[in-house]
């Protein structure tokens, strides 16, 4: 089922449901003829929908929010504060071309700084998913929650099998041992997991056991899951396409000085600059995020640590898929 599917279905089914969109029809370009006036489309006014948005909400609605995410989490960001965030309002947030999904569309619409605005709002939840059927089995619930929650969108066909048993603030392990002493331990969110996956898997033909975990949601997050990580792997890496600071890197920062908790980290995202703009394929390869590139930096990151394990990483003449 597409997401436009399944926002008909369960519009079909709950009279509560309106659709939004700030001109932004690409995943949902057939919602208007079938919801009639339940679809509405402010045009490029995106601080005009939260506002509408936190209107209808007061009123009994559940509102889902269309808009590229740069512009829905910056332009917007005050109307999301104030008319959703205090509130606590049910608005649900889809930010599309989030990351590097942006392609070639420049800083401007880059939307690599998303996660860190939207996970300081009180109230407002995080979704990542890693693709489509993730969004998929996790919408209901976020619907469900009552709360407003910030989606990052995406539309990327699932190369691994999901566990169908979603709960808001629980990530699922795709890969590796679920549980036991291991080398690395992955954690990732949205359309890196795929590469973090191939590079697993180049790993583990190496002889290192690596876990990789979607995290699924940044907000709340799996706490549990980041203290497992650090406490029963040498090393922890994260992967995102997203700044390093505010994203998932300061929020295991975050987790684990709460419980103090040190660790090996090996951070994987973008530092003080915008990434290149191109067609993803080539951002992948210049920015070193494919699936050989990302084991390469892992396997260099464990040769860092002289008590950790040391590797020779043989993998030089392997593929990385392209997106």
């Amino acid at each position: 089922m597409t997401y436009e599917e399944q926002l008909a279905a369960i519009a079909m089914r709950d009279e509560r449901l309106i659709v939004m969109t700030a001109e932004n029809h690409a995943a949902i370009r057939n919602l208007p003829t079938i919801l009639g006036d339940r679809f509405i489309d402010v045009g490029i006014a995106e601080q005009t929908m939260i506002g509408a948005a936190a209107g209808l909400a007061l009123r009994g609605r559940v509102v889902i929010v269309h808009a590229l995410a740069a512009f829905l989490t910056m332009r917007a960001f005050e109307f999301i504060r104030t008319d959703v965030g205090i509130a606590d309002l049910p608005v649900i947030m889809v930010g599309g071309v989030p990351g590097i999904l942006s392609d070639g569309n420049g800083p401007t619409h880059q939307a690599i700084e998303d996660v860190s605005i939207m996970r300081g709002i009180p109230n407002v939840q995080v979704f990542c998913p890693a693709d489509a059927t993730d969004l998929e089995i996790g919408l209901p619930h976020i619907i469900a929650s009552g709360h407003p929650c910030y989606i990052r969108f995406t539309s990327d066909v699932a190369t691994v099998a999901h566990n169908s048993k979603f709960h808001i603030g629980r990530s699922e392990v795709v890969c590796g041992p679920a549980q036991g002493l291991r080398d690395v331990t992955i954690l990732t969110y949205g359309t890196m997991m795929r590469y973090a996956v191939e590079a697993a898997s180049m790993l583990e033909a190496e002889g290192i056991c690596v876990q990789v975990t979607n995290m699924r949601t940044l907000k709340p997050v799996d706490v549990q899951r980041i203290v497992d990580a650090a406490q029963s792997s040498d090393l922890v890496v994260t992967i995102e396409d997203h700044f390093r600071t505010g994203g998932l890197y300061s929020i295991v920062a975050e987790t684990l000085l709460d419980h103090t908790i040190t660790a090996h980290v090996l951070p994987i995202g973008f530092g003080d600059q915008w990434f290149r703009p191109a067609r993803l394929s080539e951002v992948l390869v210049h920015h070193e995020l494919t699936g050989l590139a990302l084991a390469r930096r892992i396997i260099s990151a464990l040769d860092e640590y002289p008590m950790l394990p040391q590797h020779e990483l043989s993998i030089a003449t392997h593929g990385s898929t392209q997106h």
